[in-house]
């Protein structure tokens, strides 16, 4: 936000940081400097929801953005160490029921902790399918960009969901060591992380259209729904879709076909 936006002086010519400074922002929000700076710093876990509500009404807050303030006013609150995460049996068979759309369970950090066949063939053909270990998505993302960049058409979009995954988990369970490690060892070992990491993208990251550039069946546009499981803490079951009757209907059916007939998938339609 610039102070223009909100009806006063542009004041200061050259500000060290973007966006409108604590002296700006305090008094339209209706509260004092002195609080306003005490709610930065975190010592205000008792703050109301209505200043939470004023301060996102000037910063002009979308629905995700106003939850993920809310979330992060009550961290100190809520740093507590989470429990190891475990995928509940119930959770595999549900993936694994998924016979003709890819579906995966993923984890509060990213983690894949199951996918069915059609999920590996089209997000990590080159590691193995049954393997201990499956790859985290964000790693995937940043750390294997030559495979990344060319799977996603839009790969930057991508990275952004992937950062915003990740904020949203942060401030849901702030005691996540674990958590906090991924994103140190991905602000070292990327620069492209690094650079998206300081526009702290937010978004639930529910429902998301993309478009899939696959090596053996061509483009297609696939949305994926974030099916969340409660009484897991910060797990989901994602599960990819295309349009009925469309040409990426058709491509996802030869994809997954593939997985048990191989050789059927012709080249790609370009």
């Amino acid at each position: 936000m610039r102070p223009e936006d909100v009806g006063l002086s542009s004041g200061i010519r050259h500000r060290r940081v973007a966006g409108l400074r604590r002296e700006e922002l305090a008094p339209l929000a209706g509260v004092s400097v002195g609080y306003y700076t005490r709610l930065e710093q975190g010592q205000s876990p008792n703050v109301s929801d209505e200043v939470l509500d004023a301060v996102a009404r000037v910063l002009r807050l979308d629905d995700d953005e106003v939850a993920h303030l809310h979330r992060l006013a009550r961290v100190a609150r809520a740093r507590r160490k989470v429990r190891p995460e475990r995928l509940r049996p119930g959770i595999r068979l549900m993936v694994e029921s998924f016979t003709e759309v890819p579906a995966i369970a993923v984890g509060r950090r990213g983690d894949i902790l199951a996918w069915n066949r059609p999920a590996h063939a089209l997000l990590a053909p080159h590691w193995v399918f049954d393997g201990e270990e499956k790859p985290n998505f964000v790693r995937l993302d940043f750390l294997e960009m030559d495979f990344s960049r060319g799977l996603y058409v839009d790969w930057e979009q991508k990275a952004r969901d992937d950062i915003a995954y990740l904020e949203g988990s942060l401030s849901r369970f702030p005691g996540d060591e674990g958590l906090t490690a991924l994103v140190e060892e991905l602000l070292a070992l990327s620069p492209e992380f690094h650079a998206l990491w300081t526009e702290h993208p937010v978004s639930n990251c529910a429902s998301i259209s993309r478009d899939y550039r696959h090596p053996c069946v061509g483009v297609m546009t696939l949305t994926a729904e974030l099916l969340r499981t409660p009484d897991d803490e910060g797990q989901g079951v994602t599960v990819f879709q295309a349009e009925a009757g469309s040409p990426s209907q058709e491509r996802l059916r030869r994809l997954t076909e593939s997985v048990t007939r191989p050789g059927l998938a012709r080249p790609a339609d370009r």
